[in-house]
């Protein structure tokens, strides 16, 4: 696990946030609390779940579960105490955060199982993350029964969605092989590379149109970002992949503050 995981999400929950109204010093800090909780729990359980595969997978057996190099049980230990940030978090909040606190804890666990199954993993992990926007929403409001998320947060959980199974489609395309030897269902692995690249290349407009209700600038910079990486491709283009999705979000959330 590491800091970089954190920055794909982190920035939605304060788009989030300041979509839902002012949020006080005081939220912000519970609601950095919780964020980080779930995005540790989140790597930690896709860890656990996945250290048999991990350590198939010579991209990935260096990781410390799938090496041995840290025991199962310390791993349980550390999503324990995320589990607590992420609860403690949202019952600082309000009571509404807490009692639908267990919905992304549910999503976390179902996503390593899924990936066994069907290549919609990809999009259920974009639903994981699109829960962090509509979680900071309820942080600051304290409910949803007046539908006054409705339509600019619906467009950006939406296009966190679309946005992320894009960014894993193309990470997804390192471990072809090893997904098909050890029965991992990604959809390269399913399908070919020019067809993942295809749903990458139509996927980014459309996650730019729905992140322009943040920030036309920032969905316009990040979408211009992207498809130069995509269109460059080459050895280094899983790193630039990382880097300009890890951008996306503190883009719009810089465009969002500026206007």
């Amino acid at each position: 696990m590491k800091i970089e995981h954190t920055l794909f999400s982190l920035p939605f929950v304060f788009i989030g946030a300041y979509m839902a109204g002012d949020p006080t010093y005081s939220q912000l800090v519970w609601i950095l609390i919780a964020a980080v909780g779930a995005r540790g729990l989140a790597m930690g359980l896709n860890r656990i779940i996945d250290r048999d595969i991990d350590a198939a997978n010579p991209r990935t057996a260096k990781r410390h579960l799938a090496s041995g190099a840290m025991s199962l049980q310390t791993a349980w230990t550390l999503c324990g105490v995320f589990l607590v940030m992420l609860v403690g978090g949202a019952w600082m909040l309000n009571p509404l955060c807490l009692y639908l606190s267990p919905i992304p804890v549910a999503a976390f666990v179902v996503y390593p199982y899924l990936k066994r199954y069907t290549w919609v993993c990809h999009w259920w992990l974009g639903c994981c993350l699109a829960l962090a926007p509509a979680g900071a929403w309820v942080a600051i409001t304290g409910e949803i029964s007046s539908n006054s998320w409705y339509p600019d947060l619906l467009y950006v959980s939406l296009g966190v969605l679309v946005w992320i199974a894009a960014f894993d489609l193309g990470y997804a395309q390192m471990d072809i092989e090893s997904d098909k030897q050890n029965g991992v269902n990604s959809f390269p692995a399913r399908f070919s590379p020019p067809a993942t690249m295809a749903v990458m290349l139509l996927s980014t407009p459309l996650w730019a149109a729905a992140f322009s209700v943040v920030s036309i600038v920032g969905a316009v910079i990040s979408l211009i970002l992207v498809l130069v990486v995509l269109s460059a491709s080459g050895s280094q283009f899983q790193n630039w992949w990382f880097r300009a999705h890890v951008s996306t979000g503190w883009i719009l959330l810089i465009g969002m503050q500026l206007s």
